[in-house]
């Protein structure tokens, strides 16, 4: 292995293990529930939580490297469970680079529920480009086998017609929620938004179970202030 490599492999090792402490301390994973994957492109390298092991007791050193195949090229322990179903979206995906899965209460309930979050409010403009889609149920055939990877395909069926990075989550139906950004810290935010717009939505249509998504010219306004060609929303890059 080369110096430059095993920088580099360092270095994202120290990204996903931040996050993934992040994905705790937040409390958007209890328990094992969850995980947090890193990617370097360029050099097919990515980084994965070890399946089982509690947040707390998580180090640098355990956690896994495979490249985008699955091959385990470091770490003594068992990568995550759900590993192929970041893949899958790593190669479907070409802009993202950073994914988490996570339990959290309000996403996960909705997504046991089989519903899409609607965008109900500009809280949820400023981040998502129109409603969290849900993926459709699974069959039993692709349960069976390959049942992690299916979940990635099901996912990446569901976004077909749908930039992932204008709306970078989905709820797997009966299951949970998965995100993703261009960066393991931007996946990460985006994990925090999801739980915040999820629970906002709830309580909205408990109060008012007529309340209908915000009108496009409403959402366009909020989203693309903030992510669009003409962006205007916070400061300026520094030269």
């Amino acid at each position: 292995m080369t110096k430059i490599m095993a920088r580099t492999i360092e270095a994202l090792r120290k990204d996903v293990l931040a996050a993934n402490l992040e994905i705790y301390t937040r409390g958007l994973a209890q328990f094992t529930f969850g995980n947090v994957s890193g990617v370097d492109r360029e050099r097919g390298v990515v980084v994965i939580k070890p399946s089982g092991v509690p947040y707390a007791q998580l180090t640098a050193k355990m956690l896994v490297v495979c490249d985008l195949d699955g091959t385990v090229t470091a770490g003594s322990l068992r990568p995550s469970s759900d590993l192929p179903t970041h893949l899958v979206l790593y190669r479907a995906f070409p802009g993202v680079n950073g994914i988490v899965h996570t339990h959290s209460p309000h996403a996960t309930a909705w997504a046991q529920a089989g519903r899409e979050i609607p965008c109900v409010g500009t809280t949820h403009a400023d981040h998502f480009y129109g409603s969290i889609p849900v993926t459709d149920a699974m069959t039993a055939r692709e349960i069976a086998r390959d049942y992690e990877a299916n979940t990635g395909r099901v996912i990446v069926r569901r976004f077909r017609g749908v930039d992932p990075l204008q709306v970078p989550a989905v709820l797997v139906r009966s299951h949970a929620s998965f995100c993703w950004g261009a960066s393991v810290g931007a996946a990460v935010e985006t994990a925090a938004v999801l739980e915040t717009v999820a629970r906002m939505a709830s309580e909205t249509l408990a109060i008012n179970p007529k309340t209908k998504p915000i009108a496009p010219p409403l959402l366009n306004r909020h989203f693309l202030r903030k992510h669009g060609a003409a962006a205007y929303y916070g400061q300026p890059d520094a030269k």
